[in-house]
């Protein structure tokens, strides 16, 4: 390892028995002891968030949206409203949680405004704005870059460990998950973190740095005008668009940019565009190509085009396998993305590198993200809920895995759902070993498609709902994987009918108890 340890701290904040080298735990103790201490500068004007100007932090909700977690933090600190704008989702994308990273653009330690992926345009629209107010008589040389990288402690940080420092695995191989009749296509996937130096634990997710289809690259090329070869900075047009650009939802800063090389009504849907507007009501729709076809016939600047687009960032997957059962291997559950809109098909930038671009043996950039409070509990004997539809199930597989090979006690109940039994039951041999091993107690199976009556997991929880309240009266550890923006909150509903109904509480109480289990990580979700 090439950084330095820095000398011994008084206080180990890394536990000995971590998934770390001797000389990572003694450089992590180091950087962590660093983020702790008293500091200087921006960061020590910045007040502590006193329980009064938090209030719990209620807009920390990914189903609330965006306008709704605004209102509540009307009045705020900044940086609680900076987090308010966040996605809620503390998927770790951003290097960050929400608190966190709003914590550091507010005390000016990153520059970065865009770096929250799932919260998409709406976040970077208000995060820019609240930015803009938070600068505003600020002196000259404050920093003010969207893009450009702050001096943010993240740079710092342990390589494998954070999106600045990936180290190189190797993409080994993939088998699809549905059988052939399905509608959808699930891929597990195998990558080697042998030569890497990587460790994780279950819960962890995995950053990968994927590329762009070459087709559509070639496409946009075609539709600037420009030659693929075209050399800018020391590499070409068509290697920047490859492997560091985003080509997804069209930027507001390319709708400027078009704004400025038309006229006429043209000239005005652009600005509509740039500001979130929805003119002709396709804006959902339009992907760099798209809004580069719906302006037909411009001929921007290639390097003007390009500083008006998103920089490609990783994608991080929940890892569906365990260090104990898979040594020097990870795995992933990932779902191929595909869509048809008008005669072109849409392709998820990452899940169609996995899932078709890949060959075995490719080297790969990848780092570990740790787990944001989404672990299985310390003591084996506690029993655990899981529910994860789709590729939710990633995680539980991992710990279903890891139960196993630490012979735990406490029991297992997972809630798996699909479109159908026949097609697309995700590891079902395994999850009927694992039942026959006595690790996974109950299965609850939710098909949405198998019947005129469509049936999720949430259903089934309140099919369920006494002996579920009984595992909860037993100190059960409640999880939940999957969609934020639906399935989350219909679950977390769905628990609160059970704690309601069995528990003999109201609806506030119910919702309180539930606060609770939150609070003392009983409750813990890893959604997106």
């Amino acid at each position: 390892m090439n950084s330095p340890v820095p000398p011994p701290v008084p206080i180990a904040l890394i536990p000995e028995n971590a998934p770390f080298t001797p000389e990572q735990r003694a450089w992590l103790n180091g950087f962590f002891a660093g983020l702790v201490a008293p500091q200087s500068g921006a960061a020590a004007a910045v007040p502590a968030v006193s329980a009064d100007e938090d209030d719990g932090a209620p807009w920390h909700d990914p189903a609330m949206p965006i306008h709704e977690r605004m209102q509540l933090a009307e009045g705020k600190p900044m940086r609680r409203r900076l987090m308010a704008a966040m996605a809620q989702q503390d998927c770790g994308q951003c290097g960050y949680d929400c608190a966190t990273y709003a914590e550091a653009i507010a005390e000016g330690s990153e520059a970065r405004l865009n770096l929250c992926v799932p919260g998409e345009k709406q976040t970077l629209r208000v995060v820019k704005a609240l930015f803009e107010e938070l600068t505003e008589g600020a002196p000259s040389g404050a920093p003010a870059s969207e893009t450009g990288a702050g001096p943010s402690s993240i740079e710092t940080a342990l390589p494998g460990y954070s999106r600045e420092h990936p180290l190189e695995a190797v993409f080994l191989a993939r088998r699809r998950l549905n059988k052939a009749e399905s509608e959808k296509s699930t891929y597990h996937i195998e990558i080697d973190l042998s030569g890497s130096g990587l460790a994780y634990e279950v819960g962890d997710s995995l950053g990968l740095y994927p590329h762009n289809d070459p087709l559509l690259v070639d496409a946009v090329i075609e539709a600037i005008h420009a030659s693929k070869d075209l050399s800018i900075g020391g590499k070409t047009l068509r290697e920047i668009l490859l492997y560091e650009k985003a080509l997804g939802a069209a930027p507001d800063a390319l709708f400027e940019l078009i704004s400025y090389l038309t006229g006429g009504e043209r000239r005005q849907k652009a600005k509509q565009l740039a500001k979130g507007e929805d003119p002709d009501g396709d804006a959902a729709t339009l992907d760099v190509l798209a809004a580069l076809e719906k302006f037909s016939d411009l001929r921007p600047d290639p390097e003007a085009f390009l500083e008006s687009l998103d920089p490609l960032q990783p994608r991080l997957y929940s890892i569906s396998s365990s260090p104990k059962t898979q040594q020097g291997r990870v795995t992933l559950t990932v779902d191929y993305v595909r869509y048809l809109i008008g005669n072109r098909w849409r392709r998820g930038v990452a899940s169609s590198w996995l899932s078709e671009d890949l060959s075995s043996g490719t080297r790969i950039k990848a780092y570990v993200q740790k787990a944001h409070n989404f672990a299985l509990p310390a003591d084996d004997a506690t029993p655990i809920i899981m529910v994860g539809p789709g590729t939710g199930i990633a995680p539980f597989r991992a710990f279903l895995h890891e139960r196993h090979a630490r012979k735990a006690t406490g029991g297992a109940w997972l809630f798996f759902g699909h479109q159908r039994r026949a097609t697309d039951f995700f590891y079902e041999e395994e999850m009927a070993d694992l039942s026959a091993a006595g690790i996974l107690h109950r299965l609850s199976l939710a098909w949405s498609r198998d019947s005129e009556t469509k049936t999720y997991v949430q259903h089934k929880m309140r099919e369920e709902a006494a002996e579920l309240w009984a595992w909860l009266e037993r100190g059960a550890h409640f999880y939940v994987c999957g969609d934020a923006k639906r399935m989350a909150g219909d679950v977390e509903k769905a628990l609160t009918d059970v704690v309601a109904q069995y528990g003999g509480r109201d609806e506030a109480a119910a919702k309180a108890f539930i606060q609770d289990m939150k609070k003392s990580g009983r409750y813990q979700a890893d959604v997106y």
